[in-house]
């Protein structure tokens, strides 16, 4: 009974299945309001990363507040969605217009059929996602106010992801099912850790390592959202070509030209980083080890001037 109440509200309520993205019937949905909201914020973004300041700007809680939130609505869409994706496919009502041929699950989630519309359930849920990506703005502009560092390639990426929404939703993009249980399945995750990086302590002991562990976490999140937007985004060229085409495939090709730019950001900047450890670890091992032998060298100097004087001494 409790499942079929949430199934009602999250898939069968009339306002999402009557959903239909428009300029004219959603929020933020024209091009203008795309284009001044990111230009306004890479703006902000690049002033605040150029002219730091000497002192952070005290946040108090609203970064933790603000990673809680996003958890939270990244497991609703998550959810929201994978429901509406299952109701859709027990619906039968995804079909080709060409062949007439039932489409398979798999085939449904990389490929929409040519000419659907940005209308229903699941295109509502993916319309939440694309409000989100404003909210999550929040986190690269916290990040400067308090003075921590912040790769320009991240910043972009920001920008970036909403306007790869705004094109799912414009264009009725395929892959944009996958893409968005992807995200928000490791959003959930990589938020929920920062929060509790966030709680556990600024300056503590504890908070330093939780700081620690939630930056690896980041780190192996992005990478399996690249691992996994590649994979399926050669899944949607093969059907495109293979099964008679897929909708929205040009801006599918102009965000797929900007996820590779991202991508080889984000694997340059990792690769630094691994060379920048491996050099600090090696390093200290030098240090530790040349500290050592200077140790010995000294007690073994010492031991001989003691035999020494214990030589003279009779």
């Amino acid at each position: 009974m409790m499942m079929m109440s949430i199934s009602y509200w999250v898939s069968e309520h009339p306002s999402i299945l009557t959903f239909r993205w428009s300029p004219t019937q959603s929020y933020f949905a024209t091009w203008w309001f795309l284009t001044s909201s990111i230009s306004t914020y890479l703006t902000l973004s690049i002033l605040l990363h150029v002219l730091r300041r000497r002192r952070e700007v005290p946040l108090g809680r609203l970064p933790a507040a603000h990673s809680l939130l996003m958890s939270l609505i990244s497991a609703a869409i998550f959810s929201g969605l994978l429901i509406s994706c299952v109701a859709e496919l027990h619906d039968s009502r995804w079909l080709h217009r060409r062949t007439r041929a039932r489409t398979t699950p798999l085939r449904w989630l990389l490929c929409f059929p040519p000419g659907t519309r940005s209308t229903g359930r699941v295109f509502f849920w993916s319309y939440l996602f694309y409000l989100s990506r404003y909210l999550r703005l929040f986190r690269p502009i916290s990040t400067l106010l308090r003075r921590q560092g912040l790769p320009l390639f991240r910043l972009f990426a920001h920008a970036v992801s909403v306007l790869t929404a705004f094109l799912w939703l414009e264009f009725s993009q395929s892959f944009q099912v996958v893409g968005i249980l992807l995200e928000c399945l490791v959003e959930c995750v990589l938020y929920l850790c920062t929060f509790w990086s966030e709680i556990a302590g600024a300056g503590a002991g504890a908070g330093a390592g939780a700081g620690a562990g939630s930056r690896k976490v980041v780190g192996w999140g992005h990478g399996v959202v690249a691992v996994g937007t590649v994979g399926g985004n050669v899944g949607v060229l093969l059907l495109h070509l293979r099964r008679g085409g897929c909708n929205g495939i040009g801006a599918w090709g102009f965000n797929s030209v900007l996820n590779g730019f991202l991508l080889v950001g984000f694997v340059n900047f990792y690769v630094k980083k691994l060379r920048s450890d491996a050099a600090r670890f090696h390093k200290e091992i030098s240090s530790s080890t040349t500290t050592h032998k200077l140790e010995r060298y000294r007690e073994r100097e010492y031991l001989t001037g003691v035999a020494e004087r214990q030589w003279r001494k009779y």
